[in-house]
């Protein structure tokens, strides 16, 4: 919620910055100045988290979700995450050319390497960082 509007008061903590970016223009001006209360499941919907998880698997499932992270290749997440924290800075060329660099040391890890032949043999690739 936006409640800030109910006191006279404008969004802070980077509200202005990230709901746009999240949930759109339009949406975020009308969340912003009606100061409407938004459900998990309309957040969802919006864009605004990715999933919505009921209390009582909350736990279950947000380990499970965690060990399959764990399971990935750990520096293809990193990169990832930095290219597409980047994106919102950066224009089209811009970031092909980040994407270019990252894709090029991400294809000299071990991981890389490991995914590549674990694809070939037809097993699930044991990735361990590196």
């Amino acid at each position: 919620i936006q409640a800030f509007i109910h006191i006279g008061l404008i969004p802070d903590c980077g509200g202005t910055f990230m709901l746009p970016r999240l949930v759109g223009l339009a949406r975020a001006m009308a969340l912003c100045m009606t100061g409407e209360k938004v459900s998990a499941q309309e957040a969802v919907q919006m864009g605004m988290i990715y999933k919505a998880i009921p209390d009582e698997v909350f736990e279950t499932q947000s380990k499970a979700f965690a060990q399959a992270l764990a399971e990935k290749p750990t520096t293809a997440l990193v990169y990832t995450k930095e290219l597409i924290n980047k994106s919102l800075d950066l224009d089209l060329e811009q970031q092909l050319m980040q994407e270019m660099r990252y894709q090029v040391a991400s294809g000299n890890t071990q991981d890389y390497k490991e995914g590549v032949a674990a694809f070939l043999e037809k097993r699930k690739a044991q990735f361990i960082g590196k």
